[in-house]
């Protein structure tokens, strides 16, 4: 079994927890890309053990009943889930200003204690993989583990990067080799003192920012243009949801975290610079979990003359990364078990915004795609 601990009830958890019980209930796994393949691993090996928020409305509350007020009107909740409570979690700051009446462990203590509380946690858990998917916020790289030490010792630092902490001091203290998945825009993958981090401790991060919808889309699109030897002369993209995630880039702070890992595709993929504007744009809450996308790039062709497309949709935000997690989580797992440790870059590169380790870059995800199965095949953790 792979034993998984959850950062953050919103509505990524709750259609991850929802949708793996729903496929090993006989649900066909759409929207999970390495489904199709026979890993070493499988989606019925997946068991939540814990999960942690801030909302002081979630925290002791079961998972079941979070997850039907979430996205009940939708999807059917599994009845298995009632088993599962949402314990308190480490806030510093990170939902400040959000519409929620947060609590955090580091309250009772500091932040040192709450992570030592946290590590006894895990303990009884007996986890494996950590998944954060808390809310956006504002954070930086540490670049070594004495700054990180530091920072620890002060709190002076974000509710993911404590967690990410205090997951690998949960590795050391009970030698037992971990995974720690981050899908928001926090730097942990990307961090070279987090990524040596768990390699000392045999452990390793995938991150950062998960890849999901608009921003997979344009690094291919730019892919194919680049392969055409066609000019780009700019690209516009933006997103607007009614999801918490996108209330909380309603801040500066936050948006520009996102921004970042959002626009480093364009260089990093068509080799010089393009006037553009990639970010999220805006929060307007009929939209729900199902964000508006609209995209356009003009590019030059052949004698000169100008092309452009435009592209709008609608996607379901939460179910989109949660059908990906269902992957990272089996991937980690199978890493860990063939002694990869401290990061993996063929693995972000496919499923994050900003793939780490520090300096990497960004590539198409069907290039991406293709790499990261020549990786597991030659790993011998993946077969038709």
């Amino acid at each position: 079994m792979i034993r998984v601990v959850v950062f953050g009830m919103g509505m990524v958890a709750a259609h991850l927890l929802t949708g793996v019980e729903r496929i090993k209930a006989g649900l066909e796994p759409w929207g999970v890309p390495l489904a199709k393949y026979k890993l070493s691993k499988g989606i019925e090996d997946i068991e939540f053990v814990g999960v942690y928020d801030i909302d002081s409305y979630k925290i002791g509350r079961s998972v079941y009943d979070i997850c039907r007020e979430l996205i009940g009107r939708d999807v059917p909740v599994p009845e298995s889930l009632k088993q599962l409570k949402v314990s308190m979690g480490i806030h510093l700051g990170s939902a400040r200003g959000m519409p929620i009446k947060a609590q955090g462990l580091e309250s009772f203590g500091g932040v040192a204690e709450a992570i030592d509380r946290l590590v006894d946690e895990f303990s009884g858990f007996g986890a494996d993989v950590f998944v954060n998917v808390i809310t956006t916020e504002p954070a930086k790289a540490f670049n070594t583990i004495d700054e990180l030490e530091k920072a620890v010792e002060e709190g002076r630092l974000s509710a993911t990067q404590a967690y990410a902490y205090a997951v690998a001091k949960y590795a050391r203290k009970r030698g037992r080799r971990v995974a720690f998945i981050n899908v928001i825009p926090t730097p942990i993958a990307r961090d070279p003192a987090f990524v040596e981090l768990y390699r000392r401790v045999a452990s390793i991060v995938l991150g950062d920012d998960g890849a999901t919808g608009a921003t997979p889309l344009t690094a291919d699109i730019l892919e194919h243009l680049a392969q055409r030897n066609r000019k780009v002369l700019s690209i516009a993209q933006f997103n607007i949801g009614g999801n918490t995630d996108f209330l909380a880039l309603t801040f500066p702070e936050r948006n520009l975290m996102k921004e970042e890992t959002k626009s480093s595709i364009v260089e990093d993929i068509l080799g010089y610079s393009v006037p553009h504007f990639i970010k999220p744009t805006g929060y307007l809450e009929p939209l729900g979990d199902k964000k508006f996308v609209a995209m356009h790039i003009a590019w030059k062709t052949f004698n000169g003359l100008e092309d452009e497309l435009v592209i709008n949709m609608r996607i379901n935000d939460s179910p989109a990364l949660a059908g990906l997690l269902v992957d990272l989580i089996r991937i980690s797992s199978i890493l860990l078990e063939h002694g990869v440790s401290g990061t993996s870059y063929e693995i972000n590169a496919f499923f994050m915004k900003a793939p780490g380790p520090k300096g990497s870059r960004n590539i198409a995800r069907i290039v991406a795609y293709y790499n990261m199965l020549d990786y597991l095949k030659k790993l011998g953790a993946i077969g038709l």
